[in-house]
């Protein structure tokens, strides 16, 4: 196990550079850069910019250098100095926007991925277990409606409801007379009361997957001889479906963490401007739209360190929970 895990290490670093490199190729392949996008916009407005101000501009931010130039400083910043460059639309470190936000998104995700859990794990149980009852085609049906709907639909969907027949405004998280207020129980239970109209949004296409794959997999293990002989040995029933073909259907359950990590980072963008929710999302979004490099760039490597990271935790868990996929990287390695 720890050589397959110092192994796996070694690789994640060329893995990074190769990442930062796709990275910043990726934000310099649209045409223009940052300014050129900034006075469009001006001119739109029919407003004019100095070309001595552009000058100094391009020089400040070494636009004008090439772009593997601008590749080695902003590396090498990332790596000797943990910085992440100025944005050019905030005029702020890069590192200060994103750690900004990035609460809120750990929260949304983490709340999110628990629900999910919550649901689909008895749903999933029954729908295996009571095949081709009345309950199970009802899940079906509600799943496939789930996995089919668009996740800013439904948000679009609950702001109206609640404008429509509540007469309330549905979005963010913190309610306005708690924006400036110091941390206490009125503000926490504030943010939980906030919080589950975007976790109940962003969970429901994976709440759907995570229920047709475990009623997928308990169904197959029910078939499995080790089952029969369990029943022929005299167990309870409950007892037979929890301690065999339930934990060995677990894995896709662990396996979400993979994706749990890079999910805090883009999370559901359209959800997050729908609701006007202040995450990483619609921050990422903007950079991208106003060609924002750096920014742009900085939640691009995130994303794909957080990526390795949760793809690595995911195999040590597969690994810890599952012996047979123990036993085969023990091999490997």
């Amino acid at each position: 196990m720890w050589a397959f895990l110092i192994r796996r290490l070694l690789y994640m670093v060329p893995t990074l550079f190769a990442i930062s490199l796709v990275a910043f190729v990726i934000i310099q392949l649209p045409p223009g850069n940052f300014l050129t996008t900034y006075i469009a916009e001006l001119s739109a407005r029919g407003e004019t910019v100095d070309r001595s101000q552009i000058e100094a501009l391009e020089e400040r931010y070494g636009l004008n250098d090439p772009v593997y130039v601008q590749y080695l400083n902003w590396i090498s910043g990332i790596v000797l100095h943990g910085d992440f460059g100025q944005s050019f639309q905030y005029q702020r470190d890069v590192s200060e926007l994103i750690w900004g936000r990035l609460g809120i998104s750990v929260g949304i995700a983490l709340c999110t991925v628990l629900v999910s859990w919550a649901i689909a794990f008895p749903i999933g149980i029954y729908s295996a277990v009571r095949q081709h009852s009345a309950g199970d085609y009802v899940f079906t049906f509600l799943g496939f409606l789930g996995l089919a709907t668009p996740n800013f639909m439904l948000a679009l969907l609950f702001v109206w409801i609640s404008f429509a027949y509540f007469g309330q405004s549905v979005g963010g998280i913190v309610s306005r007379e708690y924006v400036d207020a110091p941390w206490n129980l009125g503000k926490l239970l504030d943010v939980a009361g906030n919080l589950w109209i975007p976790v109940l949004i962003i969970g429901t296409a994976g709440t759907a997957v995570l229920i047709r794959v475990l009623r997928a997999n308990i169904l197959d293990e029910l078939r499995k001889p080790y089952v029969t002989t369990a029943r022929a040995k005299g167990l309870p029933e409950w007892r037979v479906i929890l301690k065999y073909p339930v934990r060995m259907s677990l894995s896709p359950f662990i396996s979400t963490v993979g994706w749990v990590l890079p999910t805090i980072v883009g999370g559901e963008v359209m959800v997050s401007i729908v609701l006007s929710l202040d995450t990483t999302g619609p921050l990422l979004l903007e950079a991208l739209r106003t060609q924002d490099m750096y920014l742009a760039g900085a939640f691009i490597l995130l994303l794909g360190a957080l990526t390795l990271i949760g793809t690595l935790l995911s195999d040590l868990l597969l690994a810890w929970w599952d012996p047979r996929i123990r036993h085969s990287q023990l091999e490997e390695a």
